[in-house]
Parts: structure tokens; C-alpha cells; sequence
């Protein structure tokens, strides 16, 4: 993500606007035709799936057969594992231990979850996706990394009621880009479930594209919503949420919240 992604002026700006879009073709005229692409191809497969879950499981096979790092969001491999251990060392920074249960929802090709699993002990990381594609290439990253002893649950899911899994379970659960790309019924599907499998003081982080202005989408693949949106719809839920303002300060373009059942500690 660019440095100035949270910027005042990238915050209120609104990118499914035809000024935006026109603006930024100027100013980029290089991306002109792979946006284009991409917009044919989207267009093509929301016709094939209208359902969002549907729609985004044939977006990630398409982009995990041109490079499953690629698909996750990762521009080279060394960004890859840059993201991978941003991730992996704000949870241990607040508090992720060897014997935690860990959920991590979009676990994709294992960007971080390859470095929970090696920290967790075995057993205790569940990894869920709703392509069937990444997760094949988060078994390649498990094999890779020699963490085939850490026994991890790798599982497809089609949608995020997180029926399978049992009540009162994980320590931490986490979700990195997933809200980002997903409209705001499936964000509070999975807010009106987590609570039952969040263990009574664990907690769980998710990120999200954060805008100040009018809340929008781009080629359904991105979705860009307000802070009060979605602490709102976890509060509905009867969960606490807090915006996390210690994570603002890492080089990533999106922002993250942090629900939980019971109030937790305030971060600095």
C-alpha cells in the first residue's frame, strides 16, 4: 500500500466516482488497461455468480493460477513476507502465546499464517477460505516451511456463520483483507457468529479499507466503509469494539478494528 493511503485527502476520496476514475487514468495512464481487463473479466463473472461468495471464489481461481501470492494482495515476495510478519507481529505484540487457539478467517496461501503456525503449538491453528484454489497453495506453504508436524486445520467454507466450529473456542481470531473485499451482509453475517465461538475473553481483529467520505465499492472486489459503520454493526451484535489506533501507524493502507465479548484492556 502506498504510504499515503490514509492520507485526508485518499480518505474522502470516493473511487467508483467517474471523476476519480478519469483523474486517476491520467495521472496512471500505464493501469489503464488492466483495469480494463479486470472490469471485463468481473463483469463476465458476475454474470456467471451472481452471489458475492460465488462471484469472489471465481475471482481468487482466477488470480491464484497467475500467482497465489498475486492473490492475496502482495505485489513481490518480499512484500509477501513483509505483510506476513506485520501481521504476525502486532498479534504477538498484543499477546498471541503458543497455547492460544487461533482462527484466521481468509487464511489464503498462509502470507501470515504460516509464521502463527510455527508460533502456535500444534493443533491450534484453524485456517479458513472460501477458495479452494488458495488453500492449495497454503498447503505448498505449509510443505515449503517443513510445518506439516504443526498439524493446522486448513477448511473451505462457503460462507462465515462459522456453524462447524464449536462454541467458546479461539483466543484470538483474526480476518486480514477479507472485510475489505466483502459487502457489508457478509461482514455482519460474520459479526452476528463470532461472538459464539470467541472464547469469553479473547478477541477478534479484523482490517478494512477505511473511508471518511461516502462509502463505495470497485468492481465488487473493493469495499471501502466508515469507522462508525462497522463498530456500530459489532455493537449491534451486542460485541465491544474499539478502532485501533496502534495499528495506524504500520505501513499498511488499511485500518483495523477489534471485537470482543467481554471489554478488554484500552491499546496505546
Amino acid at each position: 500500500m502506498p504510504a499515503d493511503a490514509k492520507s485526508p485527502k485518499k480518505l474522502s476520496s470516493n473511487r467508483a466516482a467517474l471523476t476519480h476514475k478519469i483523474g486517476y487514468a491520467f495521472r496512471h495512464p500505464g493501469r489503464v488497461t488492466p483495469y480494463v481487463r479486470r472490469a471485463g473479466r468481473d463483469a463476465w463473472l458476475r454474470l456467471k455468480h451472481p452471489d458475492h461468495i460465488g462471484y469472489y471464489r471465481a475471482v481468487m481461481a482466477s488470480d491464484t493460477r497467475r500467482d497465489p501470492e498475486a492473490a492475496v494482495g502482495s505485489r513481490s515476495h518480499d512484500r509477501w513476507l513483509a505483510l506476513g510478519r506485520m501481521q504476525f507481529d502486532y498479534l504477538v505484540e498484543h499477546g498471541l502465546r503458543p497455547e492460544h487457539r487461533m482462527l484466521d478467517i481468509g487464511c489464503g496461501n498462509l502470507r501470515g499464517g504460516w509464521r502463527f503456525i510455527g508460533h502456535l503449538d500444534a493443533g491450534n491453528y484453524y485456517g479458513i477460505d472460501i477458495s479452494p484454489d488458495i488453500l492449495i497453495a497454503a498447503k505448498e506453504t505449509l510443505a515449503e516451511r517443513g510445518l506439516q508436524d504443526k498439524l493446522p486445520h486448513l477448511t473451505i467454507t462457503g460462507d462465515l456463520t462459522l456453524d462447524f466450529l464449536p462454541d467458546d473456542h479461539f483466543d484470538v481470531i483474526h480476518a486480514h483483507s477479507v472485510f475489505s473485499h466483502s459487502p457489508l451482509h457478509v461482514i455482519d453475517e460474520c459479526l452476528g457468529h463470532v461472538g459464539r465461538v470467541l472464547a469469553p475473553t479473547g478477541f477478534f481483529d479484523f482490517t478494512f479499507d477505511r473511508t471518511e467520505g461516502a462509502e463505495h465499492q470497485v468492481l465488487r472486489e473493493d469495499f471501502y466503509y466508515r469507522t462508525e459503520t462497522l463498530l456500530a454493526l459489532a455493537r449491534g451484535h451486542g460485541l465491544h469494539a474499539s478502532f485501533m489506533e496502534d495499528w495506524e501507524e504500520r505501513p499498511h493502507g488499511q485500518s483495523k478494528i477489534r471485537v470482543s465479548r467481554s471489554p478488554l484492556p484500552a491499546t496505546a
